[in-house]
C-alpha cells in the first residue's frame, strides 16, 4: 500500500497533472508537442492509456500517454530484482580454549574456513577458564597458528583484542579475483 502511495507520489497520472500546458509524448515515443492537458487528456483516453507526467521539473512539464499499470508493475518488478541481488554479510561465532585438542581444532578450522567460502565474516573468541589468563601466551600462539592455516582465504581485521577473560579476533574472507 505503501508503494503505491510513494509511485503515485512520483507521478501524477490523468486529473492530476495540474499544469495547463504539457509536451506530450505518444505511446510510440514520438513527440507530438505542446498541447493543452485537456487535448493531451483526450489523445490518451482515444489511445485507451493514462497521461502520466514524467518530468515535472521540466518547461512545459513532459507527459507521456503510457499504459499506467504496466508502468507500476514494472517499477515494482524492477525493485524486487535489485532486492534479491543485495548480499547480507552475516559474522558467525567460532569459540576456542586454549587447551583444545588437535581434532576439535580441525574441526573449527574446517567450519571456519566454510563460514569464510560462504562471503561470511568470522568472529574467533579464545576464552580462558580459572588460571588459564595467567598464560595468554598460549592463547596468543593459537590464533596465530589459526590466522596461518587460513591465510589464504581470509585476512584479519585489526589485531587481536583482549576483553576481560577472552581474546577476539575478526576474520574476513579475502575477494576472490
Amino acid at each position: 500500500m505503501e508503494e503505491n502511495r510513494i509511485l503515485e507520489e512520483k507521478y501524477k497520472v490523468n486529473r492530476a497533472i495540474t499544469a495547463s500546458q504539457v509536451r506530450l509524448i505518444d505511446q510510440n515515443g514520438n513527440v507530438v508537442g505542446v498541447l493543452n492537458v485537456k487535448e493531451a487528456m483526450l489523445k490518451a483516453r482515444e489511445a485507451g492509456l493514462d497521461l502520466v507526467e514524467i518530468a515535472p521539473q521540466a518547461v512545459p512539464p513532459v507527459c507521456k500517454i503510457i499504459d499506467y499499470g504496466k508502468l507500476k508493475y514494472e517499477l515494482q518488478k524492477k525493485k524486487s530484482e535489485t532486492k534479491k541481488k543485495q548480499k547480507f554479510i552475516e559474522i558467525k561465532e567460532v569459540k576456542f580454549t586454549p587447551a583444545i585438542g588437535e581434532h576439535d581444532y580441525k574441526v573449527k578450522l574446517s567450519s571456519i574456513c566454510k563460514f569464510l567460502s560462504e562471503s561470511n565474516k568470522v568472529k574467533v573468541t579464545l576464552r580462558f577458564r580459572g588460571r588459564e589468563i595467567s598464560h595468554k601466551e598460549i592463547g596468543e600462539q593459537l590464533l596465530n597458528r589459526l590466522l596461518t592455516d587460513v591465510k589464504e582465504i581470509a585476512k584479519s581485521e585489526g589485531d587481536l583484542q583482549l576483553e576481560g577473560k577472552q581474546i577476539t579476533m575478526l576474520l574476513s574472507p579475502i575477494a576472490s579475483k
